[in-house]
């Protein structure tokens, strides 16, 4: 995943306040539990030595997500008296928490967005029933597909509904799209899902779509499979189609996105097509080179030497508290005398996710979390690294 998002912390030079904060509004007068919420985390940045403005511009945007239903969160960051970056979180922190330091604290943020997958959400429904043609299901759930007799076959009835929309996984929980709806007559379905299925290819193609997911009616394997064959054939090799209950009140109404909880079934545990090409290169490089593909050390010396790929995180990671770090972006260490070995001045001890995240990010490196399924790394942490000639391949 790459941590572009981030770039806005890295245009000032602080001190950062970092603020992370459950902003939920599945609770009784959630106004009230955020304020709560926020006093402490603001006390706990007064007490670190916050400035009265930063803290101040910090106020200002608290809770600002409150058109956001359900459980969620926000990731804030302010320096020198105002707010440089807002972050919504797909899920609420763990804990509310609070840094001022001369590094932002960005790396649970970044976390949330990971495994930042691009798709396409379609919602097909009817406004009046299905035309019950007598015949049992044929099977096509997995992909919606049916063949010419049977689309002449499953008879039409009323209107069809449709809804799509392009989002990323998981951050379009929190930051849902804007679906485009249309309302055909079901008589006109075959020909108007010709124009539809053009539409989403564009879509598609304009996002960098890698999975296609398509809610349909129960029983309406009609309804999709009539779009689905229209689809180029490389989308229809990567569209899922799920079943449920007809429901003409579509996901999207109330600022939740699109068939939110059906991408989450499909997509949730899986990485981008980048970030697998990136693991599987790091699966080879660690069979090769274990010592300095897994682990903190390995992490941070690539980093030093602006040779990280991509940092890779699998989940428990177990981080020493804090890191060292001075002026420029690859001046990390896991001491004070090892950087001042390198001649670094003004070294200063930070907490060691914001010295690794703002590594990687200043580096150009990539960020990957590993699903709960692939194979543990010491301390929780790995590196793919970027070799710029073959002595650093030799040198390995």
């Amino acid at each position: 995943m790459k941590l572009s998002f981030l770039d806005p912390l890295t245009k000032e030079p602080g001190p950062w306040a970092s603020v992370y904060l459950d902003t939920s509004r599945d609770v009784d007068d959630p106004d009230k539990a955020i304020e709560l919420r926020w006093r402490h985390q603001r006390d706990a940045l007064r007490a670190r030595g916050a400035d009265p403005a930063t803290v101040s511009a910090l106020e200002s945007v608290i809770g600002a997500d409150r058109d956001l239903p359900g459980r969620h969160g926000q990731a804030l960051f302010a320096t020198d008296g105002h707010v440089v970056l807002v972050g919504e979180l797909p899920e609420p922190p763990v804990r509310d928490a609070a840094w001022f330091g001369r590094l932002p604290n960005a790396l649970p943020l970044a976390v949330q967005h990971a495994p930042d997958i691009p798709y396409v959400a379609i919602a097909l429904t009817r406004d009046g029933g299905f035309l019950d043609t007598g015949r049992p299901d044929t099977g096509q759930s997995d992909t919606g597909e049916l063949t010419a007799e049977e689309e002449r076959e499953q008879g039409p009835a009323d209107d069809v509904l449709i809804a799509y929309e392009a989002g990323r996984w998981p951050t379009s929980t929190v930051t849902p799209g804007r679906p485009a709806r249309l309302r055909v007559p079901a008589e006109e379905w075959q020909h108007a899902a010709r124009n539809l299925a053009h539409e989403i290819a564009d879509l598609a193609d304009r996002h960098h779509a890698e999975r296609i997911v398509l809610r349909r009616d129960t029983g309406e394997a009609w309804l999709s499979g009539v779009l689905v064959n229209r689809l180029p054939r490389h989308l229809q090799d990567c569209t899922s189609v799920v079943e449920e209950e007809p429901d003409a009140a579509l996901d999207g109404d109330t600022g939740a996105a699109l068939v939110g909880e059906q991408v989450a079934a499909v997509l949730d545990g899986g990485l981008s097509m980048a970030d697998r090409r990136h693991v599987d290169a790091f699966y080879a490089q660690r069979a090769r080179h274990r010592a300095r593909s897994e682990g903190i050390r390995a992490v941070v010396t690539a980093l030093q030497r602006g040779q990280a790929q991509a940092v890779l995180l699998a989940p428990p990671v177990r981080l020493p508290e804090n890191l060292f770090t001075a002026t420029d972006p690859d001046q990390i260490a896991l001491s004070a005398p090892e950087l001042k070995a390198f001649g670094a001045s003004g070294v200063r001890e930070e907490p060691a996710e914001a010295v690794l995240l703002h590594a990687a990010l200043r580096t150009g490196a990539e960020l990957i979390v590993l699903p709960p399924d692939e194979t543990p790394l010491t301390d929780g942490v790995g590196v793919l690294l970027r070799y710029r000639d073959v002595a650093d391949v030799t040198v390995l």
